[in-house]
């Protein structure tokens, strides 16, 4: 049941990033179809062929319309390529099984309570039926902060889920709360939503 599934991962800037790689390859072991969605900030810390490589197919990035060019017209004035003028926060929505927001930081987190469609994450979690299931990583300050927590009881008042996060090293070097959810419990999140 679940190898028919689509999962849109969605990769913040968050320091955690490189576990995003892992996670990735642990849900495509699932067998399902997994689409990834970088922000912009996101694509400054690991560079989209990496996951385009471990996913094996597209991806998305942080831009709504990041290549208005694509829509050649005809002579009459019709689109030449249907399939071009697909809308791809809308398409992902449509389509996506399950949203995993991993590493998920303070700003995407209030941006999605908040209701910002700003890139295309944002606005493809706004027009998906799908369960998100989101897993914060973050500096354990900016996870404590009154906003911040807000944000995920707004959230979870939602519907949205979240898993972590936990205790460790932060990328400060201090000790705290803050480190993203253990990739293998994000995947056993994520499979129990699906």
């Amino acid at each position: 049941m679940v190898k028919s599934k689509e999962i849109i991962l969605g990769v913040t800037a968050s320091i955690a990033i490189y576990k995003a790689c892992d996670l990735l390859r642990r849900l495509k072991e699932l067998g399902v179809c997994v689409s990834v969605v970088m922000t912009e900030e996101a694509q400054e810390l690991i560079r989209p062929v990496v996951f385009q490589s471990l996913a094996g197919n597209k991806v998305y990035g942080g831009q709504l319309f990041a290549d208005p060019g694509a829509c050649k017209l005809e002579n009459n004035g019709l689109p030449s390529n249907r399939q071009s003028q697909e809308i791809e926060h809308l398409s992902l929505a449509e389509r996506a099984d399950l949203v995993v927001v991993a590493p998920a930081t303070a700003n995407i987190i209030a941006k999605i309570a908040g209701g910002i469609c700003d890139d295309l994450l944002t606005c493809a979690i706004c027009a998906t039926q799908a369960p998100v299931l989101i897993a914060p990583a973050m500096n354990e300050a900016m996870y404590k902060n009154k906003i911040t927590q807000g944000n995920i009881k707004k959230l979870k008042s939602l519907g949205y889920s979240f898993i972590g996060p936990r205790q460790g090293q932060l990328a400060c070097g201090k000790k705290g709360i803050g480190c993203l959810a253990e990739v293998e419990e994000i995947v056993r999140a994520a499979r129990r939503l699906l």
